[in-house]
């Protein structure tokens, strides 16, 4: 008897950014199973086992899903943020397509989840109000180059850009080396944003442009937006300034 799979978005932090169907796909599962963080955040129900784990280990985590899916079990996978955007839906559509063909015949739904950088553009105002694109600074999974030629691209298509994975321990100079490069193409008044643990106690905006951001307040806990042309900032008194970009093409 197969069960089924629910990949879970649990939203940026803030509980009140959780759907109300993965709400109650969480209530109906069995298994939770996801990187150690992510699981503490779902509370417990009687009769609930849970599987934490490494961030790095993310197929894994799929295929242990899967064979419990097979084996009749209600699992949910949960990830931050949007499961679709740089977290487990595509690794365990990736184990799907590597895995045995009775993975093929489950009931695998993806529970969509407010994406990290939908919580930051809230905040900030509408830097995402026109073409925009996401990129991931981790070069775990692909080369550094490959990496600095999509944000060359991502500058000279005057996207907005909104920089996953800025930073951590192990290439804590990634960010910079990232800035570094987007001088090259974009002048040093372009409007760069960092969003910080947004939705959490220590949540942080920063407001700045492109010659004066410091590496150093990035943290794998931000969430950083490149403005283009048509990004704006109107000036408040007593407040934050609000961000947008025109829905018109400059």
């Amino acid at each position: 008897m197969s069960g089924r799979l629910y990949i879970v978005g649990l939203g940026p932090a803030d509980e009140r950014w959780l759907t109300l169907e993965a709400r109650e796909a969480l209530v109906e599962a069995q298994d939770i199973i996801g990187y150690e963080p992510y699981v503490a955040r779902v509370p417990l129900r009687e009769g609930q086992t849970r599987l934490a784990s490494d961030n790095r280990v993310e197929l894994d985590r799929a295929r242990e899903a899967l064979t419990r899916a097979q084996g009749g079990r209600i699992v949910a996978v949960v990830s931050g943020g949007d499961p679709g955007v740089f977290a487990m839906a595509a690794a365990v559509f990736e184990a799907v397509d590597h895995g045995p063909q009775e993975w093929r015949d489950l009931d695998i739904r993806v529970l969509p989840g407010v994406s990290a950088m939908q919580a930051a553009a809230a905040r900030l105002g509408a830097p995402l109000g026109h073409d925009f694109c996401a990129i991931s600074l981790s070069d775990n999974l692909k080369p550094w180059d490959v990496i600095e030629k999509r944000l060359e691209h991502a500058a000279r298509g005057d996207f907005v850009i909104a920089l996953y994975n800025p930073a951590s321990r192990a290439r804590p100079t990634r960010i910079a080396d990232a800035f570094a490069l987007l001088r090259r193409f974009l002048p040093g008044e372009t409007f760069v944003g960092l969003a910080k643990s947004v939705g959490r106690e220590k949540e942080e905006i920063i407001l700045t442009q492109l010659d004066g951001v410091d590496p150093a307040q990035v943290d794998m806990a931000t969430l950083v937006v490149i403005g283009a042309s048509g990004t704006r900032r109107i000036a408040r008194r007593g407040a934050r300034d609000w961000v947008y970009s025109s829905r018109k093409a400059l």
